[in-house]
């Protein structure tokens, strides 16, 4: 029964994926001024905008090192008897990042203290793998084609975007565009939110991204690079949704598309007639200061259009009462002269043998003035989409620290004809769907050395109408 159970526990941990933890650390050595290691040397940081703290010590060879912390901006202490306290700030933490931070201590006491600004860019020494950091200024400050997240990760090195899926052709309706990373399929890439497991296995995708004003930063990854995130040929991208801080900090917004605004298409008879409007608002903050922090987001978008690009050919009132002649004249057939044939004839036909069904179903397509029956008609939208997020941070002590994070995705674009009845467009697809991701975290620390990072994931995607 040992050997079952034994085995058995075995195999759900190979069976276990690992996944990157959108986490990054700090290490570093400590030296005084003659360039000898110290041991012993207490290291303190601070994540400055939470208050979270983290410590370790330097080991027999003056090294330390902070593993999975949360990205942000921190402020580092060094203290060992004999020394001046050294501290270091503007130390910014990127997603999946690992800079060396090295501590050089000088002889005195300790209440004297050797200030250090690191406002210059932290050296990557723990990560061989090749990639780029979107930050949240690039994000809101880029332009987007319908807020879509997904064109920012084509601005990535080595990455370049593959053909457009916006819903309507493909069976994922929230798939808002692909990319391709070091010439790999668009399939290849690995996608985690908050360090948790985010990939769509019905179409091997992506599942849906948070809108840019509630997303903290996110990272390519590609070539080289860890365990962690080698779960797919092409690469990695890690995105890591804003959180709580001890200061509110909200916005609100609005995006509008209008045909009020635009030009006309010299080949277009007139305007195009698309309404978007894009609006929603986020706001995060501290419950209890230091300690239970939350963030909240919200964003919905409208579009309306109907253009006049397709052409149809419907029944004239001629052809209804059994005359042909305009409809098979040469204006109506490039030049040529149509014949129909029996039971018509000199192309015309008794109303009576037309077929009851046929005459009732025609009776119902939109009526044209054109001798040969031409009818402009467009396959409108009249989309409806709403995205939510909210996450929760917790500090229960300074070993251990949870985090819940809940993110959904409406999307409901009927078929034409369902908005405007005309039969016209009763082929054309719709699509609608529903999509969930939900992800709780936690990290506990058994010791300096010791750090165990769990993350539980739930995504859910609920298909409405499809083509």
């Amino acid at each position: 029964m040992r050997r079952v159970l034994g085995g058995l526990f075995i195999c759900v941990l190979s069976c276990t994926s690992v996944w990157a933890q959108a986490t990054a650390q700090i290490s570093g050595t400590a030296r005084d001024q003659c360039g000898a290691v110290l041991p012993g040397v207490e290291i303190h940081v601070t994540q400055t905008d939470t208050g979270i703290t983290r410590d370790a010590v330097t080991n027999e060879t003056g090294s330390y090192v902070l593993p999975n912390l949360p990205i942000g901006p921190y402020r580092l202490e060094a203290s060992l008897p004999g020394f001046r306290t050294y501290a270091q700030s503007g130390i910014v933490l990127q997603v999946n990042s690992g800079p060396t931070v090295n501590v050089v201590l000088e002889v005195g006491q300790l209440s004297e203290q050797v200030e250090v600004q690191a406002n210059a860019a932290l050296v990557e020494t723990r990560n061989s793998g090749v990639g780029a950091v979107m930050e949240n200024t690039r994000i809101l400050e880029l332009p987007l084609n319908g807020r879509a997240m997904i064109e920012l990760v084509a601005l990535s090195g080595a990455a370049t975007p593959a053909p457009i899926v916006d819903g309507s052709g493909g069976r994922d309706p929230f798939s808002k565009g692909n990319v391709s990373v070091t010439g790999g399929l668009n399939t290849g890439l690995n996608f985690t939110l908050d360090g948790a497991y985010h990939n769509n296995p019905y179409d091997n995708g992506y599942m849906s991204m948070p809108f840019p004003d509630a997303l903290q930063e996110f990272k390519v990854e590609t070539g080289a690079t860890g365990v962690q995130t080698g779960v797919k040929s092409s690469g990695s991208v890690s995105l890591v949704t804003k959180s709580g801080t001890n200061d509110f900090h909200g916005d609100l917004f609005e995006f509008v598309r209008n045909e009020a605004f635009n030009v006309r298409n010299a080949f277009a008879a007139k305007r195009d007639s698309i309404k978007r409007n894009q609006f929603g608002g986020t706001l995060g903050g501290p419950l209890v200061k230091n300690k239970l922090f939350f963030f909240g987001g919200y964003q919905r978008t409208t579009i309306r259009q109907a253009p006049t690009d397709q052409i149809g050919i419907v029944p004239t009132a001629a052809m209804m009462a059994g005359d042909f002649t305009a409809f098979a004249s040469p204006a109506c057939n490039g030049g040529r002269v149509v014949t129909l044939k029996a039971p018509f004839v000199n192309n015309r036909a008794d109303p009576a043998i037309f077929d009851k069904a046929a005459v009732n179903y025609l009776s119902k397509l939109p009526s044209s003035n054109d001798p040969c029956g031409t009818v402009r008609y467009g396959v409108g939208s009249r989309e409806n989409d709403y995205m939510a997020i909210g996450k929760i941070d917790y500090q229960m002590s300074a070993s251990h620290s949870v985090f819940g994070r809940y993110l959904i995705d409406s999307a409901s674009n009927p078929p034409p004809y369902d908005v405007f009845k005309n039969n016209l467009e009763i082929l054309e697809p719709g699509s609608a769907g529903l999509a969930q991701a939900f992800t709780f975290g936690d990290t506990y620390l058994f010791g300096a050395n010791v750090v165990n990072a769990f993350r539980l994931t739930a995504n859910r995607i609920a298909g409405g109408k499809q083509p």
